[in-house]
């Protein structure tokens, strides 16, 4: 991310408008069908306590090793890992939304993905992680003789940048599709309402200057290019 305020504010605002709530791949969204997050005790700048039910613990590394260069922290706002995103990202998996039964998964199904025609592989939510995860540690091992979690942060980077430019071959499925798929939930988890799990503390709506789920802004409807004053309160009614 940059490091000049405006041009990350105003990519994080771009992710905000076009990714609301909805999944990358499938089109259904990930954050309608979770649960309400537990109460939040933990600690300024930091995520609270959690244990994964559905990433074993080599996964959750990767996953925490993953969001991190995604969506970074620095002097202007928290980044996925302080807004626990890796939790958000767990849960959704537990959904019906990780199972696939929000998309439709009949056949025929391709590997070489026709853009103007969707996603076309069999794998669900759950299966791109465990298989792609399993897949991008294998092929670290062979190349840099570590998992991808256990890699120095510049290494990481790279390896991502190779995904997202689907250099790396990867047998479980396309390296863009799993680069691209984590990213969109990466954004879905920065943005969403932190009952789902993700943006504690409203961190990624602070960093956008978004109110949230207030019910009332008929004083401020004609009132254009002035700061709102208040912060973003969640559904759920806590106060950011």
């Amino acid at each position: 991310m940059s490091q000049d305020k405006e041009p990350r504010r105003r990519f994080l605002r771009q992710v905000l408008a076009i990714v609301p709530a909805a999944s990358t791949l499938g089109g259904a969204s990930a954050v309608a069908v979770s649960q309400p997050a537990i109460a939040d005790s933990s600690e300024p700048g930091k995520p609270r306590a959690y244990t994964p039910t559905f990433f074993t613990a080599a996964e959750w590394a990767f996953i925490n090793a993953a969001v991190d260069p995604l969506i970074p922290s620095d002097q202007y706002g928290a980044g996925a890992l302080e807004t626990g995103v890796p939790e958000f990202i767990d849960r959704q998996m537990e959904t019906p939304y990780g199972a696939g039964k929000l998309w439709y998964m009949q056949g025929p199904f391709h590997t070489d993905r026709v853009p103007e025609l969707g996603y076309q592989l069999s794998l669900v939510p759950r299966d791109i992680y465990r298989q792609g995860i399993a897949a991008v540690n294998s092929w670290c091992q062979k190349t840099h003789g570590k998992v991808f979690a256990e890699l120095d942060k510049k290494t990481q980077i790279e390896v991502l940048k190779q995904l997202e430019g689907g250099k790396i071959e990867l047998d479980a499925l396309p390296a863009k599709t799993f680069f691209n798929f984590m990213l969109g939930n990466v954004k879905e988890g920065y943005f969403a309402d932190p009952m789902y799990g993700g943006n504690q503390k409203m961190g990624g709506w602070k960093m956008v200057g978004f109110p949230g789920a207030r019910a009332d802004f008929a004083d401020w409807v004609d009132q254009y290019n002035v700061k709102y004053p208040y912060g973003p309160v969640s559904i759920l009614g806590e106060k950011g």
